[in-house]
C-alpha cells in the first residue's frame, strides 16, 4: 500500500537505497519482480505490513523470514531464505519484538478458517506479495521483512488502530535494512586456524561434566570454568554453581577450581571447609605458579607480567605474595622497583600478547641485566597460534570478527593484535552481538575465535554472514595443534 511505502521512504536515509511501491497483489508482485529496476538492484527487500497467524503476536511485532511459502502453492514449494541473524539484531537494537519463521503469500485476504488453516502449517504471517516479489532473486541478498498488524478477524472496530500501530514500526523498519544493504557488499569470509578452544579448556569443561555425571547436580565451581559466557550457562543448565568463594559453597561439597588456578590461601580455606576439590587449573597456568614458588624459594624478585583482578594473576600473585611484584604496563617497567636488581626474573600471564610482552621485557631487561626469563616461555601455545594465525587473515580483511566474551583476555588480546595488522576488529559473543554497521562496505571478513568459545559460535557468525549474500569462505590454517591434557584422577571413569 501506499502508506507503507511512505512509512518505509521515511526512515531510509537518501543514499541507501530505494523505495518501490509495487501495489497489491499477486499480479502487481510479478510484473515488479520482471521490471528493469528489479533486474537492476544489488539487493532485495520486501518489507511491510502483515496478517498476524501466530495467537502470539501482537500488532507491531517484527516477522523477519527464514522461508517464503506460496498459498495455493503453485511455484515448487517454499523457498528458503539466508539466514537473516544480523538483520534481526540490527531491528531488535531499535527496540522491536522480532520473531522468524515462515511468511506465506496468497492470493487474497484470508479470514477465519483460512487463517487457522495458515496457521496449523506453521507460518507466521500471511501477506499478499512477498513470495513472488522475491521468486526471481537469483544469488542476490533478499531480505522479507512485515509487522504484524491484525491478529484476528478483518474489518472489526480495532483493526485500523491496529494497523497504525503497525505503519509507525515502518521507519525503524527501515532504518534496519538500511543498514543490512550497506553491508552486502561482503563476498568473503576468512577463517583463522587454530581457533576456539585449546587443549586446557577442553579439559576443564569435561572436568565440572564428569563431576556432574558422578555425583550429580549441584556441582559447585569457583568462578567461571572458562572466561565464556555461553560454556557458564550451558553447565548451569546442567547443575553447576559458580561461585565468587569457596566461602559460598556448603561445607563437604564437591568444588572444581577454575582453569586459571587459584592461590594457596584458597585451598587451605576449602580445606578449612572439608570440601572436596577438583583442580581445573590449565596444566601451563600451573607450570607458572610452579616457577613462581621455586623463584620465591631462591630469593628471587619476581615480575609478573599480567593484568590486575584477573583470575591467573590473583592466583600466581597468591603463590608468593611478599615476593611477587605486577607489571602491567610499559610504564609499570620503568617504575619499578626491587630490592636487590641483581637477582630479578620474570613471568607472564598465560593468554597476553607476544608483542605486548616483548616490549615490557625489553624494558625490564634495559634496567636489569641479570633479569632471568622462565625455562620455558609462559604465554601458552593455544594463545601464541591463534595471534600468529589471525594476524595472517587480519592483513588481508577489511573486518575482523573475534568470537569470545568480554572477560576472556586472550580474546580481548586477538582483538588488539587484528587491530594492529591493519583491520577493524570488534568482540563478539555470538553472531547476534555483529552490528552491520560494522560491516558497511567490506568485502573480506576475518573470523576467528578465543580459545575459551565453543567451536559451533563460530559456525553460528559464518552463517549468520551468509545472509548479507553468497560468499566465499577460506579457512587459513597457521598449524596444527594436537595438544592434549589428561583429566585428574577424581574424574577419570
Amino acid at each position: 500500500m501506499r502508506a507503507e511505502a511512505t512509512g518505509l521512504r521515511r526512515g531510509l536515509p537518501a543514499a541507501a537505497g530505494t523505495v518501490w511501491h509495487v501495489g497489491v497483489g499477486r499480479q502487481r508482485a510479478e510484473r515488479a519482480a520482471r521490471s528493469p529496476t528489479v533486474a537492476a538492484a544489488d539487493a532485495l527487500a520486501v518489507a511491510g505490513i502483515g496478517g498476524g497467524l501466530d495467537p502470539a503476536l501482537r500488532p507491531g511485532d517484527i516477522v523477519v523470514a527464514t522461508e517464503l511459502r506460496a498459498d495455493p502453492n503453485t511455484d515448487g514449494g517454499p523457498a528458503a531464505l539466508a539466514p537473516p541473524t544480523l538483520l534481526v539484531a540490527a531491528l531488535r537494537r531499535r527496540g522491536l519484538t522480532v520473531r522468524t519463521g515462515a511468511v506465506v503469500s496468497t492470493g487474497r485476504l484470508v479470514t477465519g478458517a483460512g487463517r487457522e488453516r495458515l496457521a496449523g502449517t506453521g507460518a507466521l504471517v500471511a501477506d499478499l506479495e512477498s513470495a513472488w516479489l522475491l521468486a526471481d532473486r537469483g544469488q542476490r541478498p533478499a531480505a522479507c521483512v512485515r509487522v504484524v498488524a491484525d491478529t484476528g478477524p478483518l474489518l472489526r472496530p480495532g483493526t485500523l488502530g491496529q494497523v497504525r500501530v503497525a505503519l509507525r514500526a515502518l521507519p525503524l523498519v527501515a532504518g534496519a535494512l538500511a543498514e543490512w544493504a550497506a553491508a552486502t557488499t561482503v563476498r568473503r569470509v576468512l577463517l583463522a586456524s587454530p581457533r576456539s578452544f585449546c587443549a586446557g579448556v577442553e579439559r576443564a569443561i569435561a572436568i565440572v561434566e564428569r563431576a556432574l555425571e558422578l555425583h550429580g547436580p549441584p556441582v559447585y565451581v569457583r568462578k567461571q570454568i572458562v572466561h565464556n559466557t555461553h560454556v557458564v550457562a550451558e553447565l548451569t543448565a546442567r547443575g553447576a554453581v559458580f561461585v565468587d568463594d569457596v566461602d559460598e559453597v556448603p561445607e563437604g561439597a564437591v568444588t572444581v577450581f577454575s582453569a586459571h588456578g587459584v592461590a594457596p590461601a584458597v585451598r587451605a580455606a576449602a580445606t578449612t571447609r572439608r570440601l572436596s576439590t577438583i583442580d581445573a587449573t590449565c596444566p601451563l597456568v600451573a607450570k607458572v605458579h610452579s616457577e613462581a614458588r621455586r623463584g620465591a624459594q631462591h630469593g628471587a624478585n619476581i615480575l609478573l607480567i599480567g593484568h590486575a583482578g584477573h583470575e591467573e594473576t590473583d592466583g600466581t600473585l597468591g603463590e608468593a605474595p611478599d615476593r611477587i611484584r605486577l607489571v602491567e604496563s610499559v610504564d609499570d617497567a620503568r617504575r619499578v622497583e626491587v630490592d636487590d636488581p641483581r637477582r630479578v626474573s620474570y613471568l607472564v600471564q598465560t593468554t597476553l600478547a607476544v608483542d605486548d610482552v616483548s616490549e615490557i621485557v625489553a624494558v625490564l631487561r634495559a634496567r636489569f641485566p641479570d633479569l632471568a626469563a622462565p625455562p620455558s616461555d609462559d604465554i601458552c601455545y593455544a594463545t601464541t597460534n591463534r595471534q600468529r594465525a589471525l594476524h595472517e587473515v587480519a592483513a588481508d580483511a577489511d573486518v575482523v570478527l573475534v568470537v569470545g566474551s568480554a572477560n576472556s583476555s586472550n580474546s580481548r588480546r586477538l582483538v588488539e593484535v587484528a587491530e594492529r595488522a591493519g583491520a577493524a576488529a570488534y568482540l563478539v559473543d555470538d553472531a547476534a552481538g555483529v552490528d552491520l554497521r560494522w560491516l558497511a562496505g567490506a568485502r573480506t571478513v576475518g573470523v576467528t575465535a578465543g580459545a575459551s568459545a565453543p567451536p559451533a559460535l563460530v559456525d553460528e557468525v559464518v552463517g549468520a554472514l551468509r545472509g548479507l549474500g553468497p560468499q566465499a569462505v577460506h579457512e587459513r590454517s597457521d598449524t596444527v595443534e594436537d595438544v592434549r591434557f589428561t583429566l585428574p584422577k577424581e574424574v577419570r571413569l
